[in-house]
């Protein structure tokens, strides 16, 4: 290779014999970590630190928005929003495994050095991403009155949830967009890139919203619409903002001249990334499906139950952020450590996710228990009468993200070797036989209480899948690999990593 880019050094690797390729490695740019060399523990813990900071922002983002709605617009409108926000969610599970497919190529690349892969298999994610987010986010826009009626959404909430939803969705190719590039960045071992644009996104969207749905100062008053519009600009000025980043401090997967035909997706890599992207991606629409049939359940019990559930998921965004950092960098620092044959680091990164887990979202559940109250009273009135029903909920069902946590933990790590169909498998089981199938079967003796017992009850399901199949499953087998050009090399390449399941 020629005219290696600036940020290119070559090097020989010493595990090799003498006369072994040389390869290509970044050299370090700003926030970029190698995950396969140092202590395990407190590199992991480096990079999860900015991941956690990037979700609660995010979390913040979406809680500060929230406040707003519920303070200027009424419990209606915050029902009507938390109604609109599964189903991005569930839209976001369609093109989001596309994604994460190539996070795992982009981290395998790295751990062996391969620059080029890394590039080819970001520029087919990008490609596929964002054909998917406009198909999407067009369907979305015309059909989001049915989506809704799907939903059981309460009459009186029910043209505020399509405002909402109805600009939401024309933001959606950029948040997108957004998302992608913050995965791909992990991918690299760099995790504060990520931080400071979702920061930009966060006082974007959060500063823009009471000034739009209030109609401050030069600002049109648009009522609901307007935090929906706030959160489609802060999405774009955040993207435009880090694309130039990555391009200014030439970033490794930044794509110039011939590399930008990595954006038409090969058929090969394509492929590879579709095999695995597509379970992945349906983990969310199961996730997302089993959160929608909960919503429907909960909000034929009332607006006051609708009002108290969307306060506690606002609260449980805050409870699974750390297990949520914690399971991207395991998955980030395992697919690095495959990549590089370091299988003798991959079980202590999963211990170490473990112990980090079990300390921080247990830490998590506990404050929050503790401070439910005045938490709750930024979102509804401390006379409201959802109030009540909404600490009932957290006291039932916040523990369930320990569990849930744990399982994210393990199935990262065997996610991280393109192990993908087991995940799938048990998350289908632990949502609909387990947590709906007991919600349903039980309301008759428990009440409302039996939809708020269903969540340990599924979380602790997936989790005995989970320590199964981390134990006895041949997810260790293969490894993922970029395909080559040709078809020959490509069927050859892709075979172990690109099945469904592991070999074996």
């Amino acid at each position: 290779m020629s005219d290696l880019p600036s940020n290119v050094e070559t090097h020989v690797d010493d595990r090799e014999p003498t006369g072994a390729k040389t390869e290509t490695r970044p050299r370090g740019k700003p926030g970029q970590r190698d995950l396969t060399t140092g202590h395990i523990g407190r590199t992991l813990l480096a990079f999860a630190l900015p991941t956690l900071g990037s979700n609660i922002l995010q979390s913040l983002n979406g809680s500060i928005n929230a406040i707003w709605v519920g303070r200027y617009l009424g419990e209606g409108a915050l029902a009507a929003t938390s109604n609109a926000n599964i189903i991005m969610f569930l839209t976001f599970g369609a093109v989001f495994g596309f994604g994460m497919a190539a996070t795992i190529l982009v981290g395998q690349s790295f751990g062996r050095h391969d620059l080029e892969g890394a590039r080819r298999a970001f520029g087919s994610a990008v490609g596929l991403v964002l054909g998917g987010a406009i198909v999407i986010a067009a369907l979305g826009w015309v059909f989001a009155p049915e989506i809704l009626h799907l939903l059981a959404t309460p009459g009186d909430a029910m043209p505020l949830a399509l405002a909402y939803l109805r600009v939401i969705f024309l933001g959606l190719p950029a948040s997108m967009m957004m998302v992608l590039l913050m995965m791909g960045l992990r991918g690299t071992g760099d995790s504060m890139t990520p931080l400071w644009f979702m920061l930009l996104s966060a006082l974007l969207d959060s500063g823009l919203n009471p000034l739009l749905i209030a109609g401050i100062g030069p600002f049109p008053q648009m009522g609901i619409a307007g935090s929906a519009m706030a959160t489609l600009i802060a999405s774009h000025v955040s993207l435009l903002g880090l694309i130039v980043y990555i391009y200014r401090r030439d970033l490794p997967l930044r794509l110039r001249g011939n590399e930008l035909r990595y954006l038409i997706p090969e058929r090969a890599l394509a492929g590879t990334i579709v095999r695995k992207g597509l379970p992945m991606g349906a983990q969310m629409l199961v996730m997302s499906t089993a959160g929608l049939a909960m919503v429907g359940l909960v909000n034929r019990l009332g607006v006051d139950t609708a009002a108290a559930y969307a306060v506690s998921q606002q609260l449980w965004t805050y409870i699974q952020m750390p297990a949520l950092a914690i399971g991207a960098a395991v998955s980030s620092m395992a697919a690095q450590n495959i990549g590089a044959g370091r299988w003798d680091r991959v079980g202590d990164i999963t211990k170490y996710g473990l112990l980090f887990n079990v300390a921080l979202t247990g830490a998590m559940v506990g404050v929050v228990i503790l401070f439910d109250r005045p938490v709750m009273t930024l979102f509804i009135g401390s006379d409201s009468p959802a109030l009540p029903i909404a600490r009932h909920i957290q006291l039932i069902a916040s523990w369930n993200f320990i569990l849930f946590g744990m399982t994210m933990v393990l199935f990262s790590t065997v996610r991280a070797n393109g192990a993908v169909i087991a995940p799938l498998i048990a998350l289908i089981v632990a949502l609909y036989p387990v947590r709906i199938g007991f919600a349903l079967l039980a309301k008759p003796w428990l009440g409302a209480d039996a939809l708020w017992w269903s969540f340990p009850l599924g979380s602790l399901a997936t989790l005995a899948i989970a320590v199964w199949y981390y134990r006895y499953g041949n997810w260790r087998k293969g490894a993922l690999v970029v395909p080559d050009d040709s078809e020959e090399q490509a069927h050859g390449m892709s075979e172990p990593g690109g099945r469904l399941q592991p070999t074996g």
